[in-house]
């Protein structure tokens, strides 16, 4: 019995030790790794991402050693390197997780998304942060497996499983129908270039940025700073409107319903200076234009351009603020009124001519118009 306690004191101090030079050393390494993460992203994540998993799996290595080699015989002896087992697996998937996360932070760390052309940027940003997800779900669900695995029981049912794999997979299938639906959404999603992060999108009358891309829903900054968490299979079975699929730059409209007497080319100028005057016009399109006149009133349009959404939007608002002064102080005239008209009675008409009906009838009672209705009337 002492010697047996003699034996567990001794792995104790053992794996204490070696624990304690692997800290002094993957201190020492780490200072080192941290002078290059200097010149190398990935070093650099890695310190970050990756430093606490990595002191968490030379524990449970030590700890798990000086157990195998230094524990007496006993009944406790399998539960308890079962359950470092566990844990060694657990950490393990920890550990690779985040060497993952630590290479997709590099990647993106390379990728400029603060310049005007970014469309290439965003779709790379997204595809790298998709498939690291990706990959991370399935790191986690091998070391879940592994861990299932290392239970007798949980190891007979997964063999008698196999024997049934096509009804419990239909079964599943069916029941998971709606989310591998929205998994199988956000893996197209990533790599059709469809819509990408950071992208102005118009869904459900709601105008907003992709703020966040899942495997199974997205999230949409609105532009009062709410948030549209949608489905990703919705993006792959309804229309949308996506603002910056090409590019940012944009076109907008202005349109102003003015009297008939409104000076157009006069307008057209003062677009012109408008325009001139403000940053928020990117310099491409300033185009006026008369494209309705109907009843009382003639619709005129201005269509302007800028570099985005957000800048669009507020150069619409100045460009209807700045026509809608300069007609009010330049021609009142021109402003929408409603006229009223006094006539006077119409004049007899004169006699005809013809004979009364001649020409009220379809075609005519004309010798051609006799025929076209024979035609039509039958004999």
């Amino acid at each position: 019995m002492s010697d047996g306690w003699g034996r567990l004191v001794s792995a104790v101090v053992v794996a204490a030790s070696a624990f304690g030079l692997f800290l002094i050393a993957e201190h020492l390494f780490r200072r080192l790794i941290r002078r290059l993460g200097r010149r190398s992203a990935v070093l650099a994540e890695l310190t970050v991402h990756a430093h606490r998993p990595f002191l968490w799996f030379a524990a449970v290595v030590a700890v798990r050693s000086a157990c195998t080699f230094g524990l007496p015989d006993g009944p406790w002896r399998g539960p308890v390197s079962h359950g470092l087992g566990l844990a060694l697996i657990g950490v393990g998937g920890w550990l690779v997780a985040g060497v993952l996360t630590s290479i997709e932070r590099a990647a993106l760390s390379r990728l400029r998304v603060d310049v005007p052309d970014n469309r290439h940027a965003r779709r790379l940003q997204t595809q790298v942060t998709l498939v690291r997800r990706i990959t991370v779900a399935g790191v986690a669900l091998l070391a879940f497996g592994a861990m299932l695995m290392t239970f007798p029981a949980a190891r007979a049912a997964g063999t008698s499983l196999l024997a049934s794999a096509g009804v419990v997979g239909a079964v599943a299938a069916l029941a998971a129908q709606s989310l591998l639906g929205n998994v199988f959404a956000g893996i197209q999603i990533a790599f059709s270039d469809a819509i990408r992060l950071d992208d102005v999108v118009i869904v459900e009358n709601e105008w907003g940025r992709i703020e966040d891309i899942t495997l199974t829903y997205l999230v949409i900054h609105l532009w009062d700073d709410r948030r549209l968490v949608m489905p990703t299979s919705y993006f792959m079975s309804q229309p949308f409107e996506n603002w910056t699929r090409r590019e940012a730059a944009l076109l907008g409209t202005v349109e102003l319903d003015l009297d008939w007497s409104v000076p157009v080319e006069e307008m057209r100028e003062e677009l012109r200076r408008i325009l001139a005057d403000t940053d928020l016009w990117d310099g491409r399109v300033s185009v006026l234009q008369v494209t309705d006149a109907v009843n009382t009133l003639i619709r005129v349009r201005a269509l302007v351009s800028a570099a985005d959404a957000p800048t669009l939007f507020d150069l619409r608002c100045l460009v209807r603020e700045q026509l809608v002064q300069w007609v009010r102080r330049a021609h009142p005239y021109a402003l929408p009124r409603l006229r009223t008209e006094q006539l006077q009675a119409a004049p007899a008409p004169a006699a005809a001519d013809h004979a009364p009906g001649q020409d009220a009838r379809l075609f005519g009672d004309s010798a051609d118009g006799r025929t076209r209705e024979r035609t039509f009337n039958g004999p």
